[in-house]
């Protein structure tokens, strides 16, 4: 087993572990940070991508992960400013939303995800009752070092805004369990109004110019899966390798660096690195890191998973025209089989004069702890999505013209209470072992716009060690 080093003694090497987001956002920074360095992109995968991707559905290529990206954070834009045409940088045509609950569509409050202001409209979707106990605040209780969102809203506003807002809205994001998420990772802003003591019921300040030149979310003509297609070309533009259908299975210490091994028992091959960015979901990522950062994996490798589908339906476009809005939430508690369902034609507007006589409409399944629908077939799943939707918006059957089925196994880390602790407590043990990162969503965000601000954070710390004298690793 011949290893392979860098092609000259000032050439400096890392090795990206993951072709998603986070790995090709690294491995494009510390490209863009230092010309010449040698990097190495590895991926399990078929190609690039991780959970964003497209697929051919009735004739067009569209998302079948994410469709959208969160704008009022900058990292998505700006990286989108530096590697797409700016014609194909687009806002949705609307992002009106509804919560199906009770049997009936109801207008998504203003809230602050799941959380409504005083002046938020809940009546139909909450009872007078409920909204009564939700107007009548309770005083905040103690929040230690963190608690879940569910317990801590229900304790202040009731357990019916948890069930009706904040379970559908948390489990689009997260797919989990709000009384089990934790409030200091999921909502920032709201653990900071629970830990001043403050009303969660009080609208933020009003910012004139906030809002004013960008909308909420954003998303590029052809697809949010042409992101991760723009970073490989621009990875490889600027000298990176990427490297598809190759797992890594070890990280070793050598004299001067690291070794990441990589190809069959029969056939292993090992590549020489100076630094080695592990880009990949936390099973992978803790067995990894396990023989050379030990009290990291520990960590990583306790991060719970969730498992989710995403059905997108090609339908006549006639079936769909009177369609109001960009889509709806399932609450939980009502027993649907779906959990949220987008009008994506509605929603983008390339895609409805693409797709011209098809429209695309799509629903997700699955949230953590609830296994029963991911186990139906993809038959099944189609039909289910097709019934529900068509149920919810009071439309006769769906025609589907063509169908896919998207399974993302194990696909979203859960943030559960002690997230924030948990993450500070895995790079305090990788500052231990030096040229050894991690990026992803398992981390400070799941979001895109987070994910790549991981990605960064990754890949300035491992610039700062190659700035520092070769030498034996982890010293």
């Amino acid at each position: 087993m011949t290893p392979e080093s860098s092609t000259g003694p000032t050439v400096r090497t890392v090795v990206v572990i993951g072709g998603g987001v986070a790995g090709l956002t690294a491995a494009r920074d510390l490209l863009v940070r230092r010309p010449g360095t040698r990097v190495v992109v590895l991926d399990a995968s078929d190609r690039v991508g991780g959970k964003l991707r497209r697929e051919s559905v009735g004739g067009h290529l569209v998302d079948v992960g994410a469709e959208a990206m969160l704008a009022v954070r900058h990292e998505a834009v700006d990286l989108l400013a530096e590697l797409a045409d700016p014609s194909d940088v687009v806002s949705p045509t609307t992002t009106s939303a509804r919560v199906w609950s009770r049997g009936a569509l109801h207008a998504l409050p203003r809230t602050r995800i799941g959380v409504p202001y005083a002046d938020s409209d809940v009546l139909g979707l909450l009872t007078d009752e409920e909204a009564a106990r939700m107007r009548a605040e309770s005083p905040a209780p103690e929040v230690g070092s963190d608690i879940s969102v569910g317990d801590y809203v229900a304790s202040r506003l009731g357990d019916a805004v948890v069930d009706r807002l904040v379970e559908p809205l948390l489990g689009g994001v997260y797919a989990g369990r709000s009384r089990e998420l934790s409030l200091r990772a999921t909502m920032p802003a709201v653990w900071a109004t629970a830990t001043a003591g403050g009303s969660l019921l009080a609208s933020p300040p009003v910012d004139p110019q906030a809002g004013a030149t960008r909308p909420p979310f954003v998303g590029l003509r052809g697809g949010v899966g042409r992101l991760p297609e723009l970073l490989a070309a621009d990875v490889e533009r600027r000298g990176g390798v990427i490297e598809s259908g190759v797992v890594a299975r070890g990280i070793e210490r050598t004299p001067d660096g690291w070794s990441v091994l990589t190809g069959p028992t029969t056939q292993p091959r090992l590549v020489e690195a100076d630094a080695v960015v592990v880009a990949v979901p936390p099973p992978a990522a803790a067995r990894l890191l396990g023989p050379v950062a030990p009290g990291a994996a520990s960590v990583v490798g306790g991060i719970e998973m969730a498992s989710v589908a995403v059905i997108t339906l090609a339908v006549p476009a006639a079936q769909v025209a009177s369609w109001p809005g960009s889509g709806f939430l399932v609450p939980p508690v009502d027993g649907r089989g779906i959990k949220a369902s987008t009008f994506s034609s509605a929603k983008w507007g390339w895609l409805a004069a693409e797709g011209a006589d098809t429209a695309y409409v799509r629903a997700s399944v699955g949230r953590a702890g609830e296994n029963a629908t991911l186990q139906r077939d993809d038959t099944d799943l189609v039909a289910l999505a097709a019934l529900e939707i068509a149920e919810a918006v009071g439309a006769p059957p769906l025609t589907v013209v063509d169908s896919h089925v998207q399974r993302w196994g194990g696909g979203l880390p859960q943030y559960t209470v002690g997230h924030v602790d948990r993450v500070a407590r895995v790079r305090a043990a990788l500052a231990e072992v030096p040229g050894i990162e991690v990026a992803g969503a398992a981390y400070d965000g799941v979001g895109i716009p987070a994910v790549i601000a991981s990605a960064r954070l990754a890949a300035d710390a491992t610039a700062t060690h190659l700035e520092r004298p070769a030498g034996r690793a982890g010293e």
